[in-house]
């Protein structure tokens, strides 16, 4: 048997081997290509002879250890010209093009001219010399440019412009020629640039690389001659469609060249189609890829080669496919019995959802990139760039798109935020306020954009280049790869379709982690109902006071001189607060919501402008002087670690009493609706137990003064928002006063490294470059360093309250990295932003899945 003759021939290269059904291929040593070959082989498909050379046997070439090459020869026909083309182990790592018509020569060249025409045996040998010229002999391709005609003329031409360069002849010996291109292919994979190249998209630095020599069918003769690739779905729909190019008289890929005027597959009345010129070759190419698809479980691309009418299978490759396409592949593949609905669920990466959730720029228009940042919350839109909130608010009610541009956002611009269609800021990481609610919000958001420059009073963006775009210009943000971009590029709709929702209840029925959103308003209550989250995890009212008929009445409170005056203040806020509530009760219809009471410190919501400060006094009825007073009273050094969160519940109680009363009462009203709401409440920012005491005794008073005045019985839970390293150290004490503790990771994070999350971006990605941190520990958690304070509270929490109920709510519940460390710990669920549910729900399924295949015997055991 001939391939037991190359293994034999070739001791010091055992992994060389003609690829038959029963051949020692592997993927991990022979690559992909070859694999797959042997898979088409096994299907009984018109494959080509062909040779696999394993990674060892390409190391040792590179090396200038050439193999005996007469075994490998032995294999092919003597008169066979051969293709070699590279077999990395995953073909996303790309490797060097392949070199096609190996053993072209003079004599060749004069037999096929009566063969196939003397046009036609020019064009192989043309091809080949080129292509020999500048990948093994390193011509220069300008060499050959005076040559513009083809055929017996331009053949002669470029045979003497290679001897002249080379002061040789052409070689003629196929095997001398095979050796020199094995050569050179072996030792491409090891240059400097293709190395930095397939290590950018994920190979590790020790990738192999085999090669697969092919006996060539010409695409090139007498009859219906030619080559193209066929696929039978959509790559960027997933939807059924055969689709691919047809090219008479051509090889390889040349019909997916630019410009080549290729032939249709199908019959269309818009010209030729290769169904017309070779109906009985289409006809077997429809049937070859459906086989594929059943047989190999994957959508394929069948590259091949036609001769003289007969079909020839080269290749198979993987369908490119878009996120959208990946989906209903996946989907489809499963409702037809080829993989399971699990492997299904398997197949899609998470992160790749966002291309589906949000409008994306496509991926063919052309990019004018005029800056960039950190890519803080996915999608992308088109705008006219404005500086201020008002500015946004203005833009939005005349309809017209815009682009809120700051140096750093703050609670004050969360209108302007509402009503732009993207958020760009000059300062910021991942988890800065910018990002956060970029990402409720479903906006596309930069952050960090340190490459431009912000001239916020004169309006203006100013490039590296020194190019000025000023307000009212267009401009794109990409929140997926972080690009600023000129103009108005083609974009892809957001798409939620039939496949999608069946992905998504396959990986409900798998995951064993909860998943909520975290939502402040109803729009985002309402998004998170849409992406099927099982409740809210965290509602963050600071949000609900900045609207401009709260904000004076907050400002109003602030001040207020005692108690009393305070609690009448807030009394004016109440009904708001109670709207709020019963809006987010009624959508959630009975699902939990937890609501995070007051948490911000109370100067935010005071003018730091002199014109703010006399239009307060204006408002107030008190004098500038005074309102400067207070505004300077009430600055603090650092308000991160100030009178915030639970600090201001004990100090300011009235707040705390007004919320709880708007909680209990929109909870009654809304449980008159339907199921009974049973809210939680959360106090933030909390580091010690007796805080936890004080805030009860009063929302358990507030309760009670509810149910008396209602007469209504009602249940709520109360609980703790663990964002200090003290509170998860003393989550023992802590956990017997609460229901649930809520692990706030953006704060406890930034207590815990001594990083402000709003500036870290500007120094985190030198970081990460030099290995300081792995990751941004704003993106993906910590698990060395936070994940250890996370553990001791879970453990410590539960066991002094084993009944309580563990999450995370911070911005890490939705990455999937960190939520197979939250299914570890214990967490019963995590709460992430509206847009990330989906991205979540998948990752939980996969982990679940994962941990049940490594556990579970395979049902034929």
């Amino acid at each position: 048997m001939k391939g037991a003759a190359v293994q034999k021939q070739l001791p010091e290269i055992p992994f060389a081997a003609l690829i038959t059904s029963d051949a020692p291929i592997v993927a991990n040593a022979h690559g992909g290509r070859a694999k797959c070959l042997q898979r088409l082989v096994r299907l009984e498909l018109p494959v080509p002879c062909t040779v696999a050379l394993s990674f060892a046997a390409v190391r040792a070439i590179a090396e200038g250890q050439i193999p005996h090459l007469g075994a490998i020869l032995g294999e092919f026909p003597a008169e066979a010209l051969l293709c070699v083309r590279p077999s990395s182990e995953d073909p996303d790592w790309g490797g060097p093009g392949a070199v096609l018509n190996v053993g072209m020569n003079d004599a060749r060249y004069v037999d096929l001219c009566d063969s196939m025409g003397a046009q036609a045996a020019a064009a192989l040998y043309l091809r080949f010399v080129q292509s020999y010229a500048v990948h093994v002999a390193r011509l220069d391709p300008d060499v050959f440019d005076a040559v513009a005609e083809d055929g017996p003329e331009a053949l002669g031409l470029i045979l003497q412009a290679y001897e002249a360069e080379t002061d040789e002849s052409f070689p003629q010996d196929r095997g001398e020629q095979l050796a020199a291109v094995l050569r050179s292919m072996a030792r491409a994979w090891d240059g400097t640039t293709a190395r930095l190249l397939r290590q950018a998209k994920g190979a590790p630095v020790d990738a192999g690389l085999g090669l697969v020599v092919q006996e060539m069918v010409p695409g090139l003769g007498q009859g219906e001659c030619g080559s193209g690739v066929l696929q039978l779905i959509n790559s960027q729909t997933g939807q059924p469609q055969i689709t691919g190019r047809y090219l008479s008289q051509s090889q390889g890929r040349d019909a997916l060249g630019a410009g080549v005027a290729a032939l249709y597959l199908e019959q269309d009345p818009r010209g030729p189609a290769l169904a017309d010129v070779a109906p009985a070759a289409f006809a077997d190419l429809k049937s070859h890829a459906a086989l594929m698809r059943r047989r190999l479980r994957e959508a394929m691309q069948v590259e091949f080669v036609i001769e003289n009418g007969h079909v020839h299978i080269l290749d198979g490759v993987r369908v490119a496919r878009s996120a959208r396409a990946a989906v209903r592949i996946a989907v489809a593949l499963a409702e037809d019995g080829i993989i399971s609905p699990q492997e299904a669920v398997m197949r899609i990466d998470p992160h790749s959802l966002n291309e589906l959730l949000h409008r994306q720029v496509d991926p063919t228009a052309p990019r004018e990139v005029i800056g960039s940042g950190i890519a803080a919350s996915p999608g992308a839109a088109s705008g006219r760039l404005v500086f201020t909130a008002a500015e946004a608010q203005a833009s939005a009610s005349r309809r017209e798109p815009c682009i809120l541009v700051r140096r750093e956002t703050s609670p004050e611009d969360i209108r302007g935020m509402h009503a732009a269609v993207a958020v760009l800021t000059q300062k910021g990481g991942v988890t800065s306020h910018a990002a956060v609610i970029g990402r409720g919000l479903g906006l596309p958001c930069i952050v960090g954009a340190s490459t431009l420059k912000f001239l916020s009073k004169e309006k203006q963006l100013i490039t590296a280049e020194g190019r000025v775009f000023k307000a009212g210009d267009i401009v794109t943000i990409d929140g997926s790869s972080g690009q600023v971009l000129a103009g108005e590029p083609a974009m892809l709709e957001a798409t939620l379709d039939d496949a999608f929702q069946t992905l998504m209840g396959w990986a409900d029925a798998e995951r064993d982690i909860g998943i909520r959103a975290n939502a402040d308003t109803p729009a985002d209550a309402q998004l998170a109902r849409n992406f099927n989250a099982q409740g809210i995890g965290l509602c963050r009212t600071e949000h609900m006071f900045f609207e401009p008929g709260r904000l004076t009445v907050m400002r109003e409170m602030i001040f207020a001189e005692t108690s009393l005056g305070r609690a009448a203040v807030l009394a004016r806020l109440l009904p708001m607060q109670r709207g709020d509530f019963y809006e987010l009760f009624r959508i959630m219809a009975g699902m939990p919501v937890c609501i995070r009471l007051f948490d911000p410190p109370l100067h935010e919501f005071l003018p730091a402008t002199k014109t703010g400060q006399r239009e307060l006094s204006e408002a107030l009825g008190i004098p500038v002087s005074d309102v400067t007073r207070r505004v300077e009273e009430m600055a603090e050094y650092n308000p991160m670690l100030g009178l915030r969160g639970v600090r201001l519940g004990v100090t300011v109680p009235e707040i705390y009493d007004m919320q709880a009363r708007a909680i209990f009462e929109a909870a009654l009203d809304a449980s008159e609706d339907g199921v009974p709401v049973v809210p939680e409440v959360m106090i933030p920012l909390v580091s010690a137990k007796r805080e936890v005491e004080l805030v009860k005794a009063r929302i358990d008073a507030v309760a009670a003064a509810v149910k008396s005045e209602r007469g209504a019985e009602f249940e709520y839970r109360l609980g703790v928002m663990v964002e200090t390293p003290r509170a998860a150290l003393r989550a023992a004490d802590i956990a017997p006063q609460t229901a649930f503790l809520s692990f706030g990771t953006n704060d406890l994070t930034q207590m815990t490294y001594g990083l402000s999350r709003d500036d870290a971006g500007r120094f985190m990605s030198d970081y990460v470059r030099q290995g300081v941190f792995p990751e941004d520990p704003f993106h993906v958690l910590d698990v060395e360093g936070v994940g250890e304070l996370l553990k001791l509270g879970v453990q410590r929490g539960r066991e002094s309250n084993p009944g309580v109920t563990l999450s995370i709510c911070g911005e890490h519940g939705g990455n999937p990295e960190s939520i197979a460390f939250c299914r570890e710990a214990g967490f019963d669920y995590v709460s992430c932003s509206p847009f990330r549910v989906p991205v979540a729900r998948l990752a939980a399924a996969q982990l679940a899945i994962a941990h049940t295949l490594a556990v579970e015997p395979p049902a034929s055991a």
